[in-house]
């Protein structure tokens, strides 16, 4: 059920116009930073596996096991994000991973590359669902999936600058350092500059918001503390519960397979449009950026909807079948290189779209600390899907010479993240009971 909306008063529309201008480029910015330098080894890939003599297994594995580092400090970072500073905890991120990705530039040994990665999945746990759960300092249920949305874009969009970007760095031979080794560490280098930053830039709560005038403020924090008490009634008893409800359970698996899928897909995507065109690093960059492009502008769309709706469950489980379609097809077809971008551009158009009505999601019957313990542990468990998707398409394409078997296991992933989902029919009621 559909309740119409009352115009809102001018307050509330000053009020969500202004923090929305305040905050969503900013975190817009720093997530491009972020999301480029977790998968611009992908780029990195097309100079790095020739110089360092790297198999594809070794690729595989270094790429995923970013997210066993990942996995392990994830659900922590959120819940110091919800009880002690958001701002203190990302920009600590930032820098950390920032430095860890400069060091990426200077491996030489496969043994080098995997402690590495690890460490930098380590240092990055906790900023993505820290941001989801800072989103909630700040923004009702009704606004959030296209809040949500507006920050995501920063995947696509890192990928569309960042493929570009990239393959033009790989041209580099600067010092005596290759053009891979530039990537890193030019790449790097924001994430230290605008996690000092981030210290003076964010604010963790409304209250503390000096950019807003005193109604706005006192009109966000009425708002968010009525939501609050409303979803008191079905919020779990302490964290702990909270984390064994089973609709938690099921939006971990979820995202387990849908993390396969898009990692499995971003990180082998510039390698395998490389060995099928055989063009240059920077076309194939360019190339890559196009699949990222229909991404974008289908992540927006869905958002809008899924807002305009307060629908979420088929809003993320509906992409998710679009993605399984054009990963099959893009396996069936990869003897035509124009073919292959075509069902890779609707693959992208699927696993980018999901986004939004996935995360609005757990928010919808969860809130304040049990809902940050449990938007970690989705995603903490769901990136491990970031390990499974690269190195299983890795030892296949090893195994047998040919993409065909990786695209289609990332497929059956995809499909598997949609039927879960579907498969939440208690999260409908509890959706339908706040709008």
């Amino acid at each position: 059920m559909i309740v119409q909306q009352l115009s809102p008063s001018p307050v509330a529309a000053r009020a969500r116009r202004r923090i929305l201008r305040r905050l969503m480029p900013y975190l817009f910015f720093i997530y491009v930073i972020a999301y480029l330098d977790r998968v611009n080894v992908s780029f990195a890939a097309l100079g790095m596996t020739g110089d360092l003599g790297f198999a594809d297994h070794v690729l595989g594995l270094g790429a995923g096991i970013f997210f066993i580092g990942y996995f392990l400090l994830e659900i922590p970072g959120t819940i110091l994000v919800e009880k002690w500073s958001a701002r203190g905890w990302i920009a600590r991120v930032m820098i950390s991973w920032g430095i860890l990705a400069i060091l990426t530039g200077f491996i030489h040994t496969p043994k080098q590359f995997y402690w590495i990665r690890f460490l930098l999945g380590a240092a990055e746990a906790g900023f993505f669902p820290g941001v989801i759960v800072y989103l909630t300092h700040w923004f009702r249920s009704e606004d959030r999936a296209k809040a949500v949305a507006m920050f995501m874009a920063a995947i696509p969009i890192s990928q569309v600058i960042g493929a570009p970007v990239s393959g033009a760095l790989l041209r580099l031979n600067w010092m005596g350092l290759a053009g891979w080794r530039w990537l890193f560490i030019l790449e790097g280098a924001p994430a230290v500059i605008f996690g000092v930053v981030t210290i003076f830039y964010l604010t963790d709560w409304p209250h503390q918001a000096r950019w807003l005038a005193a109604d706005e403020r006192d009109w966000i924090i009425s708002e968010l503390e009525m939501e609050k008490q409303q979803k008191q009634a079905h919020e779990a008893r302490n964290i702990m519960q909270s984390l064994r409800q089973p609709a938690v359970l099921m939006l971990a698996l979820a995202y387990f397979f849908i993390v396969t899928s898009n990692y499995g897909l971003i990180f082998w995507l510039p390698t395998m449009l490389k060995r099928l065109s055989g063009l240059a690093n920077f076309q194939v960059a360019l190339i890559s950026a196009l699949a990222y492009c229909a991404g974008l502008c289908a992540m927006q769309i869905v958002g809008w909807s899924s807002d305009r709706t307060r629908e979420r469950r088929w809003h993320t489980a509906v992409p998710m079948v679009v993605a399984a379609l054009g990963l099959f097809l893009a396996a069936l077809v990869q003897k035509s290189a124009p073919m292959t971008v075509a069902a890779l551009c609707l693959a992208a158009i699927g696993i980018n779209s999901y986004l939004p009505g996935f995360w609005a999601l757990p928010t919808t019957f969860l809130t304040g600390t049990a809902a940050a313990a449990s938007i970690g542990l989705i995603n903490s468990i769901g990136n491990l899907g970031g390990f499974a998707g690269p190195h299983i398409v890795g030892k296949l394409v090893e195994a047998t010479g040919s993409f065909s078997a990786g695209v289609i296991y990332l497929s059956i992933s995809a499909l598997a993240a949609a039927l879960v989902i579907i498969a939440l029919r208690p999260l409908r009621g509890k959706e339908q009971r706040q709008t």
